[in-house]
């Protein structure tokens, strides 16, 4: 038997695991029940000492899903009216990078690690590309990974609640471009946007299986060109490999990762989601867009997890993707420089 469909074997109690928590907190009508659920319940399970497992590509897959599902709402007027936002996305990609340097000094002052750890542990990008960042400046990988992973976890769950039992939500004016499931076209679909992903994969870019797919997606929709829509069923799939794939980042060894340097990664978190809804709710002022909508475009979340929020509560879906993407792409293009600049003025010590 292959060994990729022996790894998807293996992981069928982490998928079961998934799914009935994805349905029980369906019926529980709790926000986005088909990523929170799996997410808690297989985090949860590998703490308690759990031998639980991501099936093979599973965070791929359920990227894919989302990343396509997202390109189809850029129809030609949409990307015209983005346009016009441009300006409020590039000052919101300057504030996250503003907002993790600050978050660095105080989790530096706070539990004393040492600013390199302590500044690719809150930057706001992806936690593969800060890991990457971090093993490459000589700064601690499992602290920065178990930051991200913490960050993360704290945000998917307060915002879409939040969002949710505020009664946030329906508040999108936009609607995707297909609307009609077509087998034909669904599997051109798959085809084409997942061979984008692969080239933007062999192009070292970030995200690939997001950026590539949505990028292929948007403009074909942008174009006219209406392949298909994703089917109900694929989405919420794509919601649990993400969950279970998330989930499973957590183990027994996480809760006595340095408590009190975690302590001060969920105080830095709380710190940023505050400051972060603040600047939005500012954002919202300027720009005209509504308030929910831009303060989720701020909010210092992954892309995929902030954007299914988006997608699922309905709110802004291309603008909030926009503010994602681009601060995403940005974050880690200059986080590595600005740590290098930083550090001398910072932290000389820790200068070769």
């Amino acid at each position: 038997m292959p060994l990729a469909a022996n790894r998807w074997l293996s992981a069928l109690p982490t998928l079961a695991l998934g799914l009935a928590a994805a349905l029980l907190c369906t019926l529980l009508h709790t926000p986005l029940p088909w990523m929170i659920g799996p997410l808690l319940a297989v985090a949860a399970a590998r703490m308690a000492g759990a031998d639980l497992r991501a099936p093979a590509q599973a965070r791929n897959a359920g990227q894919w899903v989302i990343g396509a599902s997202l390109g189809l709402y850029f129809t030609p007027d949409v990307v015209a009216r983005l346009v016009e936002y441009l300006p409020y996305i590039v000052a919101a990609s300057l504030f996250a990078l503003a907002l993790g340097a600050g978050g660095a000094l105080l989790l530096r002052r706070t539990t004393g690690v040492a600013f390199k750890t302590a500044f690719f542990s809150t930057a706001i990008g992806g936690a593969s590309e800060m890991a990457n960042l971090a093993e490459r400046n000589g700064a601690r990988i499992d602290q920065v990974a178990a930051a991200h992973s913490l960050r993360v976890l704290m945000v998917v769950v307060t915002v879409p609640a939040i969002f949710q039992y505020g009664g946030i939500h329906g508040l999108d004016p936009y609607i995707p471009g297909p609307r009609v499931v077509s087998a034909p076209g669904l599997v051109a679909l798959v085809a084409i946007t997942l061979g984008v992903a692969l080239l933007v994969k062999r192009l070292n870019m970030p995200n690939p299986f997001v950026i590539g797919t949505l990028l292929a997606a948007a403009v074909l929709t942008a174009c006219g060109i209406e392949l298909s829509a994703i089917p109900t069923w694929m989405s919420r799939a794509g919601q649990l490999l993400i969950g279970v794939s998330l989930g499973v980042r957590f183990s027994r060894e996480f809760l006595h990762t340095a408590p009190r340097f975690l302590s001060g990664v969920a105080l830095y978190t709380v710190l940023a989601l505050v400051v972060s809804a603040l600047f939005g709710w500012g954002l919202s002022a300027l720009s005209g867009a509504h308030p929910a909508t831009v303060i989720l475009g701020t909010t210092p979340g992954g892309i995929a997890e902030m954007c299914i929020t988006a997608k699922v509560l309905e709110v802004g879906v291309p603008l909030v993707t926009a503010f994602h993407v681009i601060r995403m792409a940005f974050v880690v293009l200059a986080t590595g420089p600005l740590y290098h600049w930083l550090k001398h003025r910072v932290a000389p010590e820790e200068t070769e």
